[in-house]
């Protein structure tokens, strides 16, 4: 009896063990997520990424993550990461570099962690001069969110009401002239310039194989090129008639968005991410827009310019470098996150492959119940990126606060003035 009473003892502390002994069990067989800190300058990258995050996890059960991103400033997060990365302590695993600042990041034993291994594959699926603007010696370290595509914004009213037909549009010569027949018809501009900013100018001499650098990062801002692509935007202004200096002095100001809403102009020059400034601030142009590729100066012109652009890179502080480049392979290289790209953040995604997918072959009603995708396509081969190199933050600012104001606004300056000064300033500041 006594041993009975002992096996049934035994028996009962082994059944009371189990619950615990399978815990242990199952708490071994978990994996316990990896932490990884991004940084951002952009509110909406922030949910961009915190949801890739959560499809990593459901895709990734056996490599989780726990990804916290922080979200700073845009001049401040750019000074802070380069701090970090000098002093070699704090800087996090992944981090946007804004086009504009990254080749700060490219200087002296580059604290970036070379993306070949997950760029090679794809590399051919993908708009190749989006990878070169932040590459060295052979090395990419950064991708980028979006191509940036330049485009023209036409107004389907007030070109039928001229009698125009925007697909015979094909120089900026012939640009000039439906301009004429616009302002003669409707009494309004064709197009605004930027006075406080660069656009249409840097891309229109992007796409003439010219820039405010070489590909060296030699100064060719007062290029004759560039000189005469300057002068073309002044003579729209003032000798043809056609363009006027933008009110608000750019883009995203609430005086042009207002402008531009009552139908102000008849066209806009502007990248393809400026699609959700029209269908965020312009609600009285949906359907009205039309979006076609850049007219070309003269043959062997690219009809498009890719402008602007973050690229995301991997720190060398990190701690988790592989994982870090494998989530941000997910989160912008492979098909599904350039398709969410598009969906989430209405830019156009880096990579070719998927403007033919149902997500993209949609027809937009904002923009006359088009497939803008399909308009992408016929120029994929033709979208030029600048050059990037140590002056371009400084060639960039020059060109916002002095060339084009000088140039185009109070004309102080001719525009081959503007841009000898301003390259004479960027050559000092190279020495």
């Amino acid at each position: 009896m006594k041993k009975v009473s002992i096996l049934v003892l035994t028996m009962l502390l082994v059944l009371s063990l189990l619950p615990l002994g399978y815990s242990a069990i199952q708490a071994k067989g978990a994996v316990k997520p990896v932490k990884l800190n991004l940084w951002t300058y952009m509110d909406l990258h922030k949910k961009y990424y915190e949801k890739t995050a959560e499809l990593w996890n459901k895709s990734n059960p056996k490599q989780p993550i726990d990804l916290t991103v922080d979200v700073y400033p845009n001049a401040e997060m750019h000074n802070k990461l380069l701090i970090a990365l000098q002093s070699g302590v704090g800087a996090p695993d992944i981090s946007d570099i804004n086009i504009n600042f990254f080749q700060n990041f490219l200087k002296g034993d580059i604290p970036l962690v070379s993306l070949n291994r997950v760029i090679n594959p794809v590399k051919s699926k993908c708009i190749q001069s989006r990878f070169d603007i932040y590459s060295k010696n052979g090395q990419y370290y950064g991708i980028c969110f979006h191509v940036g595509a330049t485009v023209v914004y036409y107004n389907k009213d007030l070109m039928n009401q001229a009698g125009v037909d925007v697909d015979k549009i094909v120089t900026w010569n012939d640009y000039v002239n439906a301009g004429k027949k616009v302002l003669a018809v409707t009494g309004k501009p064709m197009t605004a310039v930027e006075v406080t900013d660069q656009r249409p100018f840097w891309p229109m001499i992007v796409q003439r194989g010219s820039d405010y650098l070489d590909k060296k990062g030699n100064v060719t801002m007062d290029s004759e090129t560039n000189v005469k692509t300057l002068q073309f935007i002044k003579d729209m202004i003032y000798k043809e008639k056609i363009a006027i200096p933008m009110p608000g002095g750019n883009t995203n100001s609430e005086e042009f968005f207002a402008f531009m809403n009552k139908g102000g102009i008849a066209s806009l020059i502007m990248p393809m991410w400026y699609m959700s400034r029209f269908t965020s601030y312009m609600p009285d142009l949906k359907g009205k827009i039309m979006v076609r590729p850049m007219p070309i100066f003269e043959k062997g012109n690219s009809r498009s310019a890719g402008i602007g652009g973050t690229g995301t890179a991997v720190t060398k502080q990190s701690k988790n470098q592989n994982l870090a480049v494998k989530f941000l392979a997910y989160a912008k290289l492979s098909k599904e996150s350039n398709i969410r790209i598009w969906q989430e953040l209405n830019f156009d995604p880096i990579r070719w492959d998927v403007w033919d997918s149902p997500e993209l072959a949609q027809p937009l009603p904002y923009f006359n119940n088009e497939k803008v995708f399909k308009v992408l396509l016929t120029m994929r081969k033709e979208i030029r990126s600048p050059n990037m190199g140590e002056l371009s933050a400084a060639a960039q600012d020059i060109v916002k606060s002095n060339v084009m104001f000088k140039s185009l606004k109070d004309q102080s300056q001719t525009p081959e003035q503007a841009l000898k000064a301003a390259a004479e300033e960027l050559r000092r500041q190279r020495k």
